[in-house]
């Protein structure tokens, strides 16, 4: 059930942008001192509260708990650890993670063996401070600490652990807390990565989690809506927005981002009014991405790395977005600029064979919000120009896979099993929303398709977002699978003479229900 809209009246909060809902906030808000701690619910520590990396989601009134308390040390426990890479993955890795006090001197260990953590890098603390919003919430204050690892080994795998003053990870009673992660290889071996998008803190995302393991990867992609703190993902004020949120949601997915890189990107959910006028500031605290993109601090989810022979370029949606304009035309096209520039980087490297583009709203969905004009628009003819080989989109919480796409219409069926050759048919486009949070469906009338399960047809009537925000009615004939429940991407990238990307689609069942090849000569 949603919760009584609160603070910007509706009738505003429906034109407001990003900055305008900032200032309002800012000017407008009665902010109060009754604070909690980070992890007052997810940790437990202050409140004797417990959470549950399975269970289900954390209610939306806080606990309260004085962060001016003064905590030993000793007494504050890590959580949340979450890694990264930095631009070159080779051998730069960064490590974040969260404390539900204050604390001093924080730091890292690092070794190449467990009991040998010789080398100490001290961490970063930011923190968040979120006022109170009356009949909703108590105040909030969130500690995220950050630790950049630089000139590490290609290939290598490295132990360490989190700490600070009266919390060593090298003592005996600790080293349970040490973890692992293993930096990319010099030259370009095989290898898989995961993606999903649209998470949130449920037993069905816990569960995806677990399985995503179980495909050992080298890292993954997160296409944004990650935690769902804003409730209703609209960039207003009245979502009822519970930073609490967040400390669920990394507790819940410390058991694989500890060792596996998360590589996130940032959805409508993932704007947020409180911190800062773009709506970023939450995410500039809790993330240390690679800043490698145009602009780290205007949008950190665009950036690029590349692993093996595969470049990644991760892009901010909401830029672009005529569907829920909050934040449209916020970098003034620079992201579009830097991404027609390192397209053509990327395809000029002789060792990068394959190029994936993540991003939250979907180019090309039958779903719920189906098609995102300004998507379309702005970047699918770049990813024409540099023939992207695979796009990967969340925002709809389904699995949709499309045909190769060419000039915005198919250029070659792509059926389950089949193989495309992107410098000649065109892009494929995959939604992989079904990343935990609850499920949508697709138009009336219009079954799922996908392995075991196939029910082809010839066209399909859906709708796309225009500038003015009005739907579009448009028949297409590029929607391939559909699969509505639980599941996420599983990649397999392989190098040498004949490069290729196999790409399969798991349910929660551990069953296929999608599988391709993406090749070129």
């Amino acid at each position: 059930m949603d919760l009584p809209d609160f603070g910007i009246p509706p009738r505003l909060a429906r034109r407001m942008t990003m900055a305008e809902q900032h200032e309002y906030l800012r000017t407008k808000l009665t902010r109060r001192r009754t604070l909690v701690t980070a992890g007052a619910v997810a940790g437990g520590l202050l409140t004797g509260c417990s959470g549950s990396d399975s269970g289900p989601g954390p209610s939306r009134t806080s606990a309260s708990a004085s962060s001016r308390t003064r905590v030993p040390g000793s007494a504050v426990a890590p959580f949340g650890r979450h890694l990264a890479f930095g631009a070159d993955p080779r051998n730069q890795m960064r490590i974040s993670w969260q404390v539900p006090a204050a604390v001093r001197r924080p730091y890292i260990r690092v070794g190449l063996r467990p009991d040998d953590l010789s080398r100490r890098i001290d961490a970063e603390v930011r923190e968040l401070r979120t006022p109170e919003l009356r009949g909703v919430r108590a105040a909030l204050e969130q500690y995220y600490l950050h630790a950049a690892l630089d000139g590490l080994r290609p290939g290598t795998r490295y132990y360490y652990g989190v700490g600070h003053e009266g919390f060593d990870p090298a003592s005996p009673q600790n080293r349970s807390t040490i973890a692992d992660f293993r930096t990319a290889p010099a030259t370009p071996q095989t290898f898989t990565f995961t993606a999903f998008g649209d998470q949130g803190v449920s037993e069905a995302a816990a569960t995806n989690d677990k399985l995503l393991l179980g495909q050992n990867p080298a890292f993954h992609l997160h296409a944004g809506d990650i935690c769902y703190a804003d409730a209703k993902g609209l960039g207003k004020e009245s979502d009822a927005y519970d930073p609490g949120f967040w400390d669920f949601y990394l507790k819940q997915t410390e058991s694989v981002s500890r060792s596996v890189p998360w590589m996130v990107t940032t959805g409508n959910h993932d704007m947020e009014a409180w911190y800062s006028p773009d709506g970023y500031g939450g995410q500039l605290a809790r993330w240390s991405l690679p800043e490698s993109g145009f602009d780290p601090g205007a949008a950190p989810g665009a950036y690029s790395f590349v692993y093996g022979n595969v470049g990644f370029v991760a892009l901010d949606a909401n830029d672009v977005s005529y569907e829920i304009p909050a934040n449209l035309g916020h970098t003034d096209g620079r992201q579009t600029k830097w991404l027609d520039e390192r397209l053509g980087e990327l395809r000029a490297a002789k060792d990068v064979d394959f190029v994936v583009v993540y991003f939250h709203h979907c180019a090309y969905s039958t779903s719920t919000h189906a098609s995102d004009g300004g998507v379309r628009a702005e970047w699918v003819p770049l990813f024409a120009r540099h023939q992207v080989d695979l796009v990967i989109n969340g925002h709809n919480h389904v699995y949709e896979r499309t045909d190769a796409i060419k000039n915005g219409e198919v250029g070659r069926q792509v059926p389950i099993g089949g193989s495309t050759d992107p410098t000649r048919d065109g892009t494929v486009y995959v939604t992989a929303g079904g990343g935990g949070k609850e499920l949508y469906g697709f138009p009336a009338g219009v079954e799922e398709s996908y392995e075991g399960h196939v029910t082809d047809r010839e066209s399909v009537a859906t709708f796309s977002w225009t500038r003015s925000r009005d739907a579009k009615a448009e028949r297409v004939e590029w929607s391939r699978v559909r699969y509505r429940g639980f599941s996420f991407l599983s990649v397999e990238a392989g190098s040498g003479t004949k490069p290729r990307l196999r790409v399969s689609a798991l349910a929660q069942s551990g069953e296929r229900i999608d599988y391709f090849e993406v090749k070129r000569p």
